[in-house]
């Protein structure tokens, strides 16, 4: 899409695509890891990368402020990615002129 010329503003992720943002996961030798290529597109396009806070949440998925809140030792997230609210996606449909989904 970007080199097709569209920008893109952020990347919202949601359920259990929220688990892409772990820093915990450790993939076999063999398998490329999709969570270093989002990170690539947050530090080459300045996209950002948002985990939505309930699915966040419900995966154990928390940046520092979130880990503080509910009294874990640290944050179990990327530093590429955030947790955001709802309106961060709202906001995002209403300064774009296109939604994509993927999955059910």
């Amino acid at each position: 899409m970007l080199a097709r010329g569209h920008s893109i503003r952020r990347i919202f992720f949601l359920d259990t695509g929220a688990e892409i943002s772990s820093s915990h996961r450790v993939l076999p030798q063999d398998e490329t890891d999709p969570a270093l290529a989002w990170q690539a597109l947050h530090a080459e396009h300045g996209i950002a990368l948002e985990i939505c806070i309930s699915s966040a949440l419900k995966y154990g998925m928390l940046d520092d402020a979130e880990a503080a809140r509910h009294a874990r030792s640290h944050a179990t997230i990327q530093p590429a990615f955030t947790v955001a609210g709802l309106g961060q996606l709202v906001d995002a449909c209403a300064h774009s002129d296109r939604l994509i989904t993927f999955g059910g």
